[in-house]
């Protein structure tokens, strides 16, 4: 062979070898991609899980691969828990497609499932994650293509007929604590479901997963305590909030309920274990409100507690020091407030909750034009007892300006209340706002609040309400001395409307307006029976904690409860619909307008000054509408295009608990014949 015919072969060889050899790596690494994909690994995971399973000098082939345990949480909160494997696994491992671990990829792990990419999902999370679970209802089709056949019993439920399960269930439970926590379990499962009970059954659990037993959870949260459902900050975590917000595994957060648990319900001090609060203060947000549940994040700021026999307490879950307050305490809401803007935007509802009053006020104050934000227990609380007192204007055919009010408290509750009916006398009687606060008289722990009170002193949220008059300290004298119409409760003082109270209110008004307004029930001022029975059955009446039916005097009575769950869904729904920056009164005064216009004569007849319960988010979507109007009309709204229709578009980003459209299997549609006919 002569040599230049040797040479063209031994090129031809070296090419072959190149291209062989290049096509095996671009066939290897396209197959390890589909398989890597079929895992549960998204392209973009791949970098990330390639580096980890490099073995680094002297650790051996290992690697370390994060998985989704069964709700997205290892037991320690974190979203995700480390798993030190052999790389060399078994293949057979990995062969069924329900047991195939994947990347969490958190803001599609945790989000609404309709926006989870199919490809970031295996059988396994649909049963795991409680976003995605339907217990039985899952389809046979949908079983056998998730690869969990055979996981789930045969038989194939409906919603309902989960729903009327678990109903029967909770029913078995005599103890409300016990309700409780079966329906935080419930949540734990199925979301869907769990919202779909709450949602149609508002009558009777919503005093389960809200007032009043949610205070006895709070007592008892560190024995209840099972896995997270929102983020504990800790004053020690100062110059880290924002890397904290980040652990939460979603990004579209819209709202937020934050307290520090030093004043919850009447209960006092409950420090970290407060958070039972803001848990259910959401759910809430979701099941009356339609507010998607994964735009909602719970968060205590643990800064301590002042209560001893909690930090005493072997099971309590908080920091074990007294309360750090101050400039440092300042300094650390401050940073919260600006880590929540960084991480969700400015346009992120923060709801305040349970603060004591001196912060709440402070706060309120220094917040609410910078920030999206409100205090429920002031405007949430006054705007839901001004609706009664508004619908009791109609019970009594009078109006604002014919009634002097008289509160037992001068907290939170109270003052906000006070200004809201004056305000309320401002707008809709042309009462000027000066003219309208001689008609409202506090009393505190110290008596009543005069001009020049020789003991005690008047704070300054107080001081507009201090009118000249002779120092008094005893409720029953201030009652027959000042001869109120209206006597609303709001400071936890149990039983402090004595029969000898009750009988001088209807001693001199022919129907007085009675609001024992104090949660949970152990704390309210009196019970609607005592109220009906020592006023001879003319006492206008409505609690802060539901009351049974009563019977007497040939009528029978379904007392209110003016609870603020009738007020903050709403309000947070049209805020967050609508893109309102700033919370002003006018809000809180329109939603108390808007409520009261849905009691009906029907619900007056019976004593009742709220409509049911069981139609709150229809009325909560109607509050949200008002709200809606006024802040397009106002320039107040930042959601563009303005919508037409306002209501259908409230009610088109309302979240659907139904399985119905939600099918754990991809849609699939057909290619037309011509262009398929061309890859066969």
């Amino acid at each position: 062979m002569r040599l230049a015919d040797f040479k063209t072969v031994f090129v031809i060889v070296v090419l072959n070898v190149i291209v062989s050899t290049i096509t095996f790596i671009v066939v290897t690494d396209f197959c390890g991609l589909r398989l890597a994909t079929q895992a549960g690994f998204s392209e973009v995971d791949l970098t990330s899980v390639t580096s980890r399973m490099t073995p680094k000098p002297n650790e051996g082939a290992s690697a370390t691969v994060v998985v989704e345990d069964r709700a997205g949480f290892s037991e320690n909160g974190s979203t995700s828990s480390v798993i030190d494997s052999p790389v060399k696994s078994s293949a057979n491992t990995m062969e069924r497609q329900g047991s195939k671990p994947r990347l969490v990829v958190p803001h599609r792990a945790k989000s609404d499932n309709r926006a989870v990419a199919p490809s970031q999902l295996n059988g396994m999370d649909y049963l795991r994650d409680p976003k995605l679970f339907k217990g039985m209802a899952f389809t046979l089709e949908e079983r056998q293509a998730l690869g969990i056949h055979g996981l789930l019993p045969p038989r194939i439920k409906s919603l309902d007929e989960q729903a009327d399960n678990c109903l029967r269930n909770l029913r078995r439970f005599e103890d409300p604590l016990n309700r409780y926590m079966y329906m935080v379990d419930l949540l734990d499962r199925n979301e869907r479901l769990f919202y779909k009970l709450l949602s149609e059954n508002t009558d009777e659990l919503m005093p389960i997963v809200y007032t009043p037993t949610v205070g006895l959870a709070c007592q008892k949260f560190g024995l209840a305590f099972k896995r997270p459902q929102g983020l504990f900050i800790t004053i020690h975590d100062k110059g880290h909030v924002y890397e904290i917000l980040k652990n939460w595994p979603e990004t579209d957060v819209r709202a937020i309920c934050v307290t520090d648990g030093e004043r919850i319900l009447g209960l006092g001090d409950l420090g970290a274990q407060g958070m039972g609060i803001p848990v259910g203060k959401l759910a809430l947000y979701t099941a009356l409100a339609g507010i998607q549940p994964h735009q909602t994040l719970p968060i205590t700021l643990d800064v301590g507690t002042n209560r001893q026999e909690l930090l005493d307490d072997v099971d309590y879950i908080g920091l074990r020091h007294k309360r750090i307050t101050g400039d440092e305490y300042d300094a650390f809401i401050d940073e919260f407030m600006e880590a929540v803007v960084k991480r969700y935007g400015q346009n992120t509802l923060i709801q305040f909750e349970d603060f004591g009053n001196h912060n709440a006020f402070r706060f309120l104050e220094k917040y609410r034009n910078q920030y999206c934000t409100f205090n429920d227990d002031i405007q949430g609380t006054a705007s839901v007892a001004v609706a009664g007192v508004l619908a009791a204007l109609k019970a009594t055919n009078t109006k604002l300006s014919d009634h002097t009010f008289l509160f037992q408290g001068a907290g939170e509750a109270s003052i906000g209340i006070a200004n809201l009916i004056a305000m309320a006398m401002e707008k809709r009687e042309g009462i000027p706002h000066e003219e309208a606060m001689k008609k409202i008289w506090l009393k505190d722990s110290r008596g009543l609040i005069v001009k020049d009170r020789p003991e005690g002193g008047i704070t300054e949220h107080k001081a507009p309400f201090a009118h000249p008059h002779s120092p008094m300290k005893e409720l029953n004298e201030i009652v027959r001395e000042l001869k109120p119409s209206v006597l609303i409760g709001a400071a936890a003082v149990p039983k402090v409307f004595t029969e000898e109270v009750l009988k001088d209110m209807a001693s001199f008004n022919e129907k007085p307006i009675i609001f024992a307004l104090s949660n949970p029930t152990s704390k309210a001022e009196c019970t609607a029976e005592e109220a009906y029975t020592h006023t001879d059955g003319r006492a206008v009446f409505a609690s802060g904690s539901p009351f049974p039916v009563f019977e007497g005097f040939g009528k029978r009575y379904e007392p209110g409860q003016g609870n603020n769950a009738y007020i903050f869904p709403g309000v947070g729904l049209g805020v967050i619909t609508t893109g309102i920056h700033h919370i002003s009164e006018k809000v809180f005064l329109t939603s108390a307008e808007a409520l009261a216009d849905l009691v009906t004569d029907d619900d007056l007849a019976v004593g009742r000054l709220y409509p049911p319960l069981s139609d709150i988010r229809n009325i909560s979507v109607k509050i949200a509408t008002k709200i809606a109007q006024e802040a397009y009309e106002e320039g107040t709204a930042s959601t563009y295009p303005e919508p037409k229709d306002k209501e259908e578009f409230i009610r088109g980003t309302l979240y659907d608990y139904n399985y119905s459209g939600s099918s754990a299997l991809p849609k699939q549609y057909p290619w037309p014949e011509e262009v398929q006919k061309f890859f066969h």
